[in-house]
C-alpha cells in the first residue's frame, strides 16, 4: 500500500521530525556516493528528500513517483525533475541509471519482485542502488505517525536474501534514526548527539531505518556446443577388431546358402 504523495510531502518538508529524518538518512546516503559527477541518478517512492545533494554534480537527476502515491513538483523553485510512472514500468532506457536510491518503495509495494527486476534492467553494468527501508526490529516500524511505519518492514538478512534472488549482490550497509519516533522537543534536540553515538556504539543496524547499497550482478553470456574443439580424440577401442558375424546354420546350411537357394527356386 503506497501512502498519498500530499501526506509524504507534510510529513518531510512542514514537520520538525520529518526535517529531524530527512537530514539523518541523507547524511548517511551521502557516505555512499561521495561524488556522482557526471553519472545519472534516479530515485524511486518518495526519494525526492534524498536527492537534493546530487543536483549539482549529477550528469542528470530524476525522481520517479508511482502512480497509486502520486506526484508532485520538485525541486521547488526549480524546473521539475520528477515523473509519474507505473510502479513496475519505468520511462528510462535499459541500463540508464548509474545509481539508484529507493525510499518508500520497496517495503510499500504490491509486487516486489516485478519491481526489483524493473530496477535490475535500469542500472547500469557495475550500476548500484541504495534501498531505504525500516528496520523491522526499530521503533519506527511500529509506530504508524511516521512513514516508516507502514508497509513490510525488513531485517538486515530479509533485505539481502531478497536482493540476492533477484540479481543484485548486497553490499555496504548503514543505519540512521536513533531517537524514537518523537515530536518531544528533547528528542529532537537530541537527535544529531544520538545519530552520532548510534553510528559509533551500535555493532550491528540497530536503527529506525537501514540502508543497504547493491550492485547490480551481470553474468557472463553462455554459448552453445563444444567451447573448445577436440583435436586428438581418444579411441578407446581403436586396437580391437570388430567381431565379424557367425554364420547361420539350418536346415538349408549357412545364411549363404539359403540364399543361393531361394533364388534358384525364384
Amino acid at each position: 500500500m503506497h501512502l498519498d504523495v500530499v501526506d509524504l510531502k507534510a510529513f518531510y518538508y512542514r514537520t520538525q521530525l520529518g526535517r529531524v529524518a530527512q537530514r539523518a538518512v541523507r547524511t548517511q546516503l551521502e557516505q555512499f556516493w561521495p561524488s556522482v559527477r557526471g553519472q545519472t541518478v534516479v530515485g524511486f517512492g518518495f526519494a525526492a528528500p534524498m536527492l537534493r545533494p546530487f543536483l549539482a554534480d549529477a550528469r542528470r537527476v530524476i525522481s520517479l513517483m508511482p502512480g497509486p502515491q502520486g506526484v508532485m513538483h520538485w525541486p521547488e523553485g526549480h524546473p521539475n525533475l520528477s515523473v509519474l510512472t507505473g510502479e513496475t514500468q519505468w520511462p528510462l532506457a535499459t541500463g540508464s541509471a548509474d545509481r539508484l536510491v529507493l525510499l518508500h518503495g520497496l517495503e510499500t509495494s504490491e509486487n516486489a519482485a516485478a519491481l526489483l527486476e524493473e530496477i535490475w534492467r535500469v542500472l547500469a553494468p557495475g550500476g548500484s542502488a541504495v534501498f531505504i527501508v525500516p528496520n523491522r526490529s526499530g521503533l519506527w516500524s511500529r509506530s504508524d505517525k511516521t512513514p516508516f511505519g507502514f508497509g513490510r518492514p525488513y531485517s538486515i538478512g530479509q533485505l539481502e536474501a531478497q536482493l540476492r534472488s533477484h540479481r543484485f549482490q548486497p553490499g555496504r550497509r548503514k543505519a540512521a534514526l536513533f531517537i524514537p519516533p518523537s515530536q518531544r522537543r528533547t528528542w529532537l534536540k537530541l537527535s544529531g548527539t544520538a545519530e552520532r553515538l548510534g553510528q559509533s556504539l551500535s555493532r550491528g543496524p540497530a536503527g529506525g531505518v537501514l540502508l543497504l547499497e547493491a550492485k547490480k550482478r551481470v553474468y557472463a553470456p553462455t554459448s552453445s556446443g563444444t567451447p573448445e574443439a577436440i583435436r586428438r580424440p581418444l579411441r578407446v577401442l581403436g586396437g580391437i577388431a570388430q567381431p565379424a558375424p557367425e554364420p547361420v546354420s539350418g536346415r538349408y546350411g549357412t545364411r549363404r546358402g539359403f540364399v543361393k537357394k531361394c533364388r534358384n527356386i525364384s
